[in-house]
């Protein structure tokens, strides 16, 4: 019997919850169920809370710095779950994955470099490589079935002499992949040849689904070491993203210099009291509370596809090894990409997000986030049922 009840229905309205409150502010009908904005409607692990509040109570938040106990914490989980040894001098801070993007590519491009990325994918990369002045380069992945690859062969050939950065997702957000160690071994090749830095963002690789693996890029070899900055957080694994905390991880001393510099520039230096202890206490005392969680979604993932595939055939679900995160291709709805969400929104009264959003290959997708109770993800696809039946 599991220790946590991920079926508990938890009203998130009132509490300035951005999943939840902005519902009728932007969209004008708060009756939708939002499975959208990639946050979890479970409550955190109880270890994490009386973390907290053993520390609220103390009565005085002055100024703190990061104990050793924090890189611990932290050390001891990446190594359990990923055989991933990390060193305390590695860490740098950022207050969430997206800003520690920002400052990275604000440290190692200057404006007009070329930073490439893989569409369909999330959409703050493109928009942190326009805001730095830098050219967004697409290498898009290729469909295969139900199963999305990178395409080497185009990689290759996009590359040129202005070519810095390439921003990997993994596992990938929103098609559901988890890299194959070959596979990254390919790209990491691919990069040491043209001297292009490789910044993965890994803040979902604690949620993969059995049988499949998450490789940490910078734990293949040393040489990729070298060549990579690895971005991660509790944030998405124990739904604290509210905390505003994330780990970049650089082992090439020269550039965690340069990261540091730039992270000064924009006087982004410590992390805070709340988002500190809430790490901490994750990362040393959540794992019971992973495990029960991993066992949900898991149920969740083939509750979902089971009723699309018995009962709403005609949207097909991609397979996720990775992420809460599903990649609903919509096609068979014969719905032109500018009426899909809509359809969603006011025929099925549920807020999905738009998969042109990521990137011109998802047109006609939509992206679902599935970490919420069983009780309200069925409610959700009765509706999308009912109203699919009427077209």
């Amino acid at each position: 019997m599991n220790e946590y009840n991920f079926d508990k229905i938890v009203n998130r309205k009132g509490s300035n919850c951005f999943k939840w409150d902005q519902l009728k502010e932007i969209y004008g009908d708060d009756d939708l169920i939002p499975l959208w904005i990639a946050d979890m409607d479970y409550e955190i692990a109880p270890e994490i809370v009386e973390a907290i509040k053993q520390r609220i109570e103390h009565q005085i938040y002055g100024y703190t710095f990061i104990p050793d106990s924090y890189y611990d914490a932290a050390i001891n989980w990446f190594q359990k779950r990923f055989q991933w040894t990390v060193k305390k001098e590695w860490f740098e801070f950022a207050p969430g994955v997206v800003p520690g993007l920002n400052i990275i590519i604000g440290a190692y491009t200057k404006p007009g470099d070329d930073i490439i990325i893989q569409t369909p994918v999330f959409p703050p990369f493109a928009k942190l490589i326009k805001d730095n002045g830098c050219s967004v380069i697409e290498n898009p992945l290729q469909k295969n079935g139900d199963r999305y690859e990178m395409d080497f062969e185009n990689l290759e050939k996009i590359i040129t002499p202005r070519t810095r950065l390439m921003i990997l997702c993994s596992p990938h957000n929103p098609v559901g992949r988890v890299w194959t160690e070959e596979e990254l071994n390919k790209l990491g090749e691919i990069c040491i040849k043209h001297n292009i830095l490789i910044v993965s963002d890994e803040i979902h690789a604690d949620i993969v689904y059995k049988p499949n693996t998450h490789t940490v890029f910078s734990s293949i070899n040393e040489e990729f070491a070298q060549n990579s900055i690895i971005c991660t957080a509790p944030n998405k694994t124990f739904n604290i993203a509210g905390f505003k905390t994330a780990n970049i991880i650089i082992p090439n001393e020269k550039l965690r210099k340069e990261y540091q510099i730039q992270a000064d520039k924009l006087c982004i230096q410590a992390g805070s009291i709340p988002g500190d202890i809430a790490q901490e206490a994750a990362y040393s005392k959540g794992e019971s509370w992973y495990q029960d969680l991993m066992e949900y979604l898991t149920n969740n993932l083939e509750f979902t596809m089971n009723f699309f595939e018995k009962r709403i055939p005609k949207i097909k679900v991609i397979p996720p090894e990775g992420t809460y995160l599903l990649w609903l291709d919509c096609e068979e709805l014969n719905i032109n990409e500018y009426q899909l969400s809509n359809f969603f929104i006011k025929e099925c009264k549920i807020l999905l997000n738009g998969g042109i959003m990521f990137g011109k290959e998802g047109k006609l997708f939509q992206r679902m986030n599935i970490a919420t109770s069983r009780k309200v993800l069925q409610e959700a696809l009765e509706r999308i049922e009912k109203a699919v039946n009427k077209l």
